[in-house]
């Protein structure tokens, strides 16, 4: 396993972060309304790819509506939730034990759905380039994708860590405690990368409060819905 497999599988068996439940995710539910009422898109028997999908809980949730679903996820006692809560409900899903910054074993042009719910926060330069690549190559035209990812700008705390914990890549910093990296966007950072692949159809700001070695932090996101 990889240095950031064995960082994520002590996180899902000592959760110091990572928030736990089976429901799907409140800005993964806004997204699939906004599809269906914005743009009349009905997911349904849709090829759903979800990146860094934790315990399953989008992934059993997609699949439930009735859509093909594909997990990725780094962490191996993420992935055993998962499979053990899909079976529980009854539901297939494709979980796959794999770095969402490596290839991808999936067909050009055969997903319709992407979701990358703060997942590639935690990519490095190099398999960042490789996942814009891959879901590029894999998305279908028209196809749509949601990406929430940390936001840099006027967030104190995200200032605080990038000058006392600076990481080696640009808009890194260290998570000391469990010794996670992540990456942060401002706005103009965000939507240049992103733009060079997909059109950008919304993006907002968002703030969430997280507890964390018993302190409270600001967590601001960018929510992101993206067509290619």
């Amino acid at each position: 396993m990889t240095h950031q497999g064995n960082i994520w599988d002590r996180e899902y068996k000592n959760p110091k972060f990572v928030t736990g439940g089976d429901e799907p995710q409140a800005d993964t539910l806004r997204f699939l309304k906004f599809l269906k009422k914005e743009k009349k898109y009905q997911v349904l028997d849709k090829v759903v790819l979800d990146l860094g999908c934790g315990t399953g809980r989008n992934s059993n949730y997609l699949a439930e509506m009735g859509n093909s679903v594909i997990g990725i996820e780094i962490s191996k006692t993420a992935i055993n939730l998962a499979k053990n809560r899909a079976k529980d409900l009854g539901v297939e899903v494709d979980y796959r034990l794999s770095d969402m910054g490596d290839r991808y074993d999936i067909e050009d042009n055969s997903v319709d759905i992407i979701l990358d719910v703060t997942s590639s926060n935690s990519l490095n330069e190099h398999g960042r380039e490789i996942y814009l690549n891959e879901m590029n190559r894999i998305l279908k035209t028209g196809g749509y994708i949601f990406i929430r990812a940390l936001c840099k700008d006027g967030n104190k705390n995200v200032k605080n860590l990038l000058k006392a914990s600076p990481g080696k890549e640009y808009d890194t910093y260290i998570i000391k405690d469990i010794g996670l990296t992540e990456r942060v966007f401002s706005r103009d950072d965000f939507i240049k990368m992103y733009s060079k692949y997909f059109k950008i159809l919304h993006l907002e700001k968002k703030t969430n409060y997280s507890t964390f070695s018993d302190r409270i932090y600001k967590r601001d996101y960018w929510l992101a819905y993206l067509t290619k």
